[in-house]
């Protein structure tokens, strides 16, 4: 039986983020219990996700913003990414993406497409990730977006689903849950699977 207890905790930074201590002790897989161990915990919070998608021109929504998490792998770190953002306390994941959808992308999300939920890095933080497939019509979007009072500067990407696919197979895109929507959305189009009904059948 796989069983943990949880020995002490605390708040060792609290800021922007904060990061818990924890001293933890779990029972081992050849019976017994292990030593306590000690883990810090970076708090992030849960979030949600989605990759705009257009069925009546096949194309998707990427946007790129700077990332300072980037700094010390890529040169220069601005990242392209699927519109992204942490729920509030009592958010569901489905309305935080079409508000970060409206702000990030100027962007208006109709029928949402579950793809999965995942924990992004939990060796050291808590963050759990909520993706969806969004319908939208993205004729005519574009440009600079994003909310100034949170640092925000995103310019908007709409590529062809084929451009976006390959940019991922060929190692252009560096930002994990933009590569688990695209490598969906190409496992999807291999299968001959119709992402969205055809607007007749709705």
């Amino acid at each position: 039986m796989k069983e943990h207890r949880i020995l002490d905790q605390r708040i060792v930074y609290d800021g922007y983020f904060s990061i818990e201590q924890y001293r933890v002790q779990h029972t081992l897989f050849q019976g017994g219990w292990g030593a306590p161990i000690e883990r810090e915990l970076f708090e992030r919070g849960c979030a949600a996700a989605v990759l705009p998608y257009d069925p009546s021109t096949d194309q998707v929504l990427l946007i790129e913003q700077f990332r300072v998490g980037a700094i010390k792998v890529y040169q220069p770190p601005w990242l392209l990414e699927v519109i992204a953002g942490i729920l509030e306390p009592g958010e569901q994941a489905a309305d935080l993406v079409r508000r970060e959808a409206a702000e990030e992308a100027g962007c208006e999300l109709r029928e949402l497409r579950p793809i999965g939920e995942f924990l992004l890095s939990p060796g050291s933080t808590s963050e759990h990730c909520t993706l969806f497939c969004g319908r939208a019509d993205l004729s005519g979007t574009g440009g600079v977006h994003g909310l100034a009072e949170e640092g925000e500067n995103i310019l908007v990407h709409v590529l062809t689903a084929e451009q976006a696919v390959a940019l991922c197979r060929e190692g252009g895109i560096h930002n994990a849950i933009a590569i688990i929507a695209l490598q969906w959305l190409e496992t999807q189009r291999l299968c001959g699977q119709q992402i969205f009904p055809a607007p007749e059948a709705l």
